[in-house]
């Protein structure tokens, strides 16, 4: 039986309660398709500010750096969102994406016709919409220095700095046209070139890269008209490929298309590659929800779908891949309905639903 380790970080709020999920389906899946996952449990964000007073313990760090993938839930609350304070959970996600050198966030959004009900768009601008927007994920505002706040001869300022590399930028787009190339060859390059020296560069970098993917269209964008132009002609797009905080805030925006941030799978990819993928950390889009966490109303199928992103691109388990993506798309269409989707189910009716389907769907090996 084929062995897989994967780090295993649910973290905060509904985090423990869809990661399980998750883990079960994965589970299933291996039982099926003969492998098996070892999955190595570590605290992060606000638990791990709890157990041992950082956000990101080094043990977590290392027990990541060992495994073959990660599967994170969600960090962050209320309880630990003190702006003044030492550590916040959310430390954790960048000290994970820069500590496992994660730079291409993957976000793949998909309008079902199921949820038509469930979008705030009508449905004939959102059907057949595909999109996968890609996110560079340690350059950028989020990691440039210098960063902070001062206070010089009683005004009070705050500094943020947005930098990128040539390097940093070549790799990002390189992964972009490749993506583009397996799909519908259409490339979008969002940046902010009117105003920002960084989305010059970033701009040149496209067109220096171009050349050599000639099957891929290529077309550069303003963040501030592709936040219109998503919405309302999402079809038009095939790969986005966009800075950090421009890919935050389009991806979050983008699940309007879908219709709820619980749908939203991700996979942070990293440089490192194995016989059998390429290392990453998975999880959903949403974050903690702690008005609902421990309440078993969370809606798993972000999750489950970025385990199933996990099986395919990490541990090249791609049969229980495909049982695991039918089986959430399955969901969507005739299963439960979690409150985000406009139902009144829970997370445990998702749960039954997503093993039933995946047990319909394979035959245990001889």
């Amino acid at each position: 039986m084929r062995q897989h380790r994967v780090a295993y970080l649910p973290g905060d709020g509904i985090g423990p309660e869809v990661c399980s999920v998750a883990r079960d389906c994965v589970d299933a899946a291996g039982a099926f398709f003969g492998f098996e996952v070892h999955w190595d449990e570590q605290p992060v964000g606000g638990a791990a500010i709890d157990a041992v007073g950082q956000a990101l313990p080094a043990a977590t760090l290392a027990a990541c750096r060992a495994a073959d993938a990660v599967l994170l839930g969600a960090v962050g609350s209320p309880r630990w969102d003190d702006p003044t304070g030492e550590t916040r959970p959310e430390d954790a996600l960048l000290g994970l994406r820069s500590g496992l050198g994660l730079f291409a966030n993957l976000r793949p959004v998909a309008a079902h016709s199921a949820l038509d009900d469930a979008s705030p768009l009508r449905s004939e601008v959102r059907a057949g919409a595909d999109i996968l927007i890609l996110r560079e994920l340690t350059g950028g505002l989020y990691f440039g220095r210098p960063q902070g706040r001062s206070n010089a001869d009683g005004v009070e300022s705050a500094v943020d700095t947005l930098r990128y590399t040539r390097q940093e930028i070549e790799r990002i787009v390189e992964l972009a046209f490749e993506l583009a190339e397996g799909r519908r060859g259409h490339l979008t390059s969002v940046d902010k070139a009117n105003v920002l020296a960084s989305s010059r560069l970033w701009r040149e970098v496209v067109d220096e890269i171009a050349p050599r993917h000639s099957s891929v269209t290529v077309e550069h964008a303003l963040v501030d008209s592709t936040a219109y132009l998503i919405l309302t002609q999402p079809r038009h797009y095939d790969v986005i490929v966009t800075e950090n905080l421009f890919g935050d805030i389009l991806s979050d925006e983008a699940a309007a298309i879908a219709g709820s941030l619980g749908l939203l799978a991700s996979a942070s990819l990293g440089t490192g590659v194995s016989e059998r993928g390429r290392f990453g950390m998975y999880e959903p889009v949403h974050g903690s929800a702690p008005d609902i966490a421990g309440h078993g109303l969370a809606n798993p199928l972000a999750t489950v779908a970025s385990a199933a992103l996990m099986l395919r691109l990490s541990l090249g388990e791609l049969g229980a891949a495909d049982a695991l993506e039918a089986a959430v798309r399955a969901c969507i269409e005739f299963g439960p309905r979690t409150a985000d989707l406009g139902g009144s189910d829970g997370t445990a009716a998702v749960a039954g639903f997503l093993l039933a389907d995946l047990a319909q769907r394979v035959e245990v090996p001889a």
